[in-house]
């Protein structure tokens, strides 16, 4: 049975690989979101017996509790974890990139902090009250780890994540949240309506306050085009879809 390349494991001596592309949701509902228990079955079929994990993210973000989980996980595995933010790690992709030891981002990445957002559906009012409280925690949470991550005081942390701060990976570099500018390789995107396509992954553009303006295309011929040979992570889509 082939696998959707978000699910991908490529395991090799004591290295393994993962991808995370895609919304980050608590459950699947469309087939191309992660879930937590999609890289619980990952990490569990990589085992604890190798000493190097990649993980490489392009990502919107999305359920901000399963990002937490997912960025748990990661941190718990016993391997040396690098990150390679393969076009795109805003809301709380940015945390799960985070678990990584070591973030590697490639000239036209992007990076994107916020503060946590939750639905308030069907809730009512001690729900509502009780849900507050409980992204005012996570916020806490995120604040630190960004902080720590970075050397960035809570406070300006606070700031960055009301204004909803969006980082090149020079820029990123340069704020301590990524470590490593990959210069030999450059992320493709490009916006076709309200659409972003960056290295292969859709991404709702209007969903973002602050978002970078984006060379528009206006044909699904041309986004194919632009991005035919455009950068590692089209190319693992296609190797790896039929793993």
């Amino acid at each position: 049975m082939s696998k959707r390349y978000w699910e991908v494991v490529k395991a090799a001596a004591n290295k393994a690989e993962l991808l995370i592309y895609g919304e980050i949701s608590s459950m699947a509902f469309w087939g191309d979101e992660v879930t937590p228990k999609d890289v619980n079955d990952m990490l569990n079929a990589i085992g604890d017996n190798i000493s190097e994990l990649t993980v490489r993210i392009n990502s919107p973000g999305g359920d901000v509790f399963a990002g937490v989980a997912i960025h748990s996980m990661l941190k718990r595995h016993p391997a040396n974890v690098t990150v390679y933010v393969d076009g795109l790690a805003a809301s709380i992709a940015s945390i799960i990139a985070l678990a990584g030891n070591k973030i590697v981002m490639p000239k036209g990445s992007l990076m994107m902090i916020h503060r946590p957002m939750g639905s308030a559906r069907m809730s009512r009012s001690e729900g509502l009250r009780q849900r507050a409280d409980l992204l005012d925690k996570i916020e806490n949470e995120m604040t630190d780890l960004y902080s720590t991550k970075s050397g960035i005081s809570a406070e300006d942390i606070k700031v960055l994540l009301e204004k909803e701060t969006w980082y090149t990976a020079e820029e990123a570099v340069a704020a301590g949240l990524a470590d490593e500018v990959e210069g030999d390789l450059e992320v493709a995107a490009c916006l076709q309506g309200d659409t972003a396509i960056i290295n292969g992954v859709e991404v709702n553009w209007k969903q973002f306050a602050n978002a970078p303006i984006l060379p528009k295309v206006e044909s699904p011929a041309a986004v194919d085009y632009s991005f035919k040979n455009a950068a590692r992570n089209r190319e693992l889509q296609l190797k790896f879809r039929e793993v």
